[in-house]
C-alpha cells in the first residue's frame, strides 16, 4: 500500500510539475495577449538577416523578462521592394528597408508608382549605412564605375533595393542592360560564386560591412572593391540625398586594403500604421534599452548611435516607437514625424 501511495504521490506530482507551467502561462497570456510578429529582412548571406534576427533575439530576452508577449520571428525575402510590399499587403508585419525605397513607397514613384504612394507605412526606427558596393574580378580591366560597360554585370535580385539603387545610378549615366555584355539577376548568395566561376566580370551589392557575399568572393578568387566617384555620382547624390556618401574601410576584405569611396542609403526598419502601438513600442524598447548588446551582436551596426538611429527617414515614425524615444528622452528630427 505504501508502495502504491509513493507511485500515485509521484504521478500527482509529476503531472502537476506538467500543469503548473501550463497555468503560469495561461495567466501570462490573459494579463497580457500574444503577438506574433514577423520581420521581412533580405538574403541569407547579406547583412538584413542576421540584423532582423538580432533584433528578435532582444525581443526574446525581453519576453524572457515578462516584458511583454510578443514573439517575433525573421523571414528571410527578396529585401527592400519586396518587403515593402508584403508589408503593405500584411503578408509581414515589419521589414528591413533602404531608405531610398521608404521614400519611393511613401512618396508612389519609381516602381512604386502603378501602386501609388503608401501614405500609412511607418519607420521604428534607422540602423547600418549600406554602401553601393562595386566588387570586380582583377583580370576584367574594372577599376572605375564607367569600366563597367561592355562587361557581364549582375544587376541583383528583382525586387530589391540593391537592383533598384544600381538602375538608378545607370539611368544617370544613360545605360540600359544593353550596355552590358551580359546582365544578370542573381540572388546575394550566387554572386560570389558566379564571380569566382568567371561567369561575371563583376557585381553591385548595396549592403552593409563587412558582408559575408563580398567575404567569399574576396577569399575565393582574385577580386576588388572598385571606387564609385566622379562627376555623374556627384550629380546622382545631389539629386538624391538620402544617398550620401559612404567609405569602405580598407583592410576589410582581401585585395583591398585602402579604403573605397562610395555612397549609399540606410537601412530602416519599418511598419504599417496598423502595427499595434505597444508592438511598436516593445521592439524600439527591446533594442534601445540593450543598445550595447545590440551593437555588439553583428560588425555593421558597431557605428550606430541611439541618435544617429534616428534619421535618414523620409516616412513618419510609428507612434509606439515615439512613444518610447521620448521615454527615453530622444527627439527625432521634426520632419521625419
Amino acid at each position: 500500500m505504501n508502495r502504491f501511495l509513493a507511485k500515485t504521490a509521484a504521478a500527482i506530482f509529476a503531472v502537476a510539475a506538467l500543469v503548473l507551467p501550463v497555468q503560469l502561462q495561461a495567466q501570462n497570456d490573459s494579463q497580457s495577449p500574444r503577438e506574433f510578429v514577423t520581420m521581412g529582412t533580405g538574403g541569407v548571406t547579406g547583412v538584413y538577416y542576421p540584423v532582423g534576427g538580432v533584433i528578435c533575439q532582444l525581443m526574446g530576452k525581453t519576453r524572457r523578462a515578462n516584458e511583454h508577449n510578443i514573439r517575433c520571428t525573421v523571414e528571410s525575402t527578396g529585401a527592400s521592394v519586396f518587403n515593402v510590399n508584403a508589408i503593405r499587403s500584411g503578408d509581414l508585419s515589419m521589414g528591413i528597408v533602404q531608405s531610398d525605397v521608404q521614400s519611393y513607397a511613401y512618396r508612389g514613384v519609381e516602381q512604386f508608382s502603378d501602386a501609388g504612394p503608401n501614405p500609412d507605412l511607418r519607420v521604428l526606427f534607422s540602423l547600418q549605412s549600406e554602401a553601393f558596393t562595386l566588387v570586380a574580378r582583377d583580370d576584367a580591366s574594372i577599376q572605375v564605375f564607367d569600366d563597367l560597360k561592355g562587361k557581364r554585370v549582375n544587376l541583383g535580385d528583382p525586387g530589391s533595393g540593391n537592383r533598384n539603387t544600381l538602375e538608378l545610378l545607370m539611368r544617370e549615366y544613360g545605360w540600359t542592360a544593353d550596355d552590358f555584355s551580359l546582365a544578370t539577376d542573381l540572388k546575394p548568395a550566387e554572386m560570389a560564386g558566379a564571380l569566382c566561376d568567371d561567369k561575371i566580370d563583376a557585381f553591385v551589392y548595396v549592403v552593409g560591412h563587412p558582408n559575408g557575399s563580398i567575404q567569399e568572393a574576396a577569399n575565393t578568387c582574385s577580386s576588388h572593391l572598385v571606387p564609385v566617384t566622379g562627376p555623374k555620382v556627384d550629380a546622382f547624390v545631389a539629386k538624391y540625398p538620402f544617398y550620401p556618401s559612404a567609405v569602405i574601410k580598407g583592410g576589410v576584405y582581401k585585395g583591398s586594403p585602402s579604403d573605397v569611396q562610395t555612397f549609399g542609403p540606410r537601412a530602416t526598419l519599418m511598419a504599417s500604421a496598423s502595427l499595434p502601438d505597444e508592438v511598436a513600442y516593445q521592439v524600439a524598447k527591446a533594442v534601445f534599452t540593450n543598445f550595447d548588446e545590440f551593437k555588439s551582436l553583428h560588425p555593421a551596426l558597431a557605428d550606430l548611435t541611439p541618435q544617429n538611429m534616428l534619421e535618414g527617414n523620409s516616412a513618419p515614425f510609428h507612434p509606439g516607437a515615439l512613444r518610447y524615444f521620448r521615454e527615453a528622452g530622444l527627439e527625432p528630427p521634426a520632419q521625419s514625424e
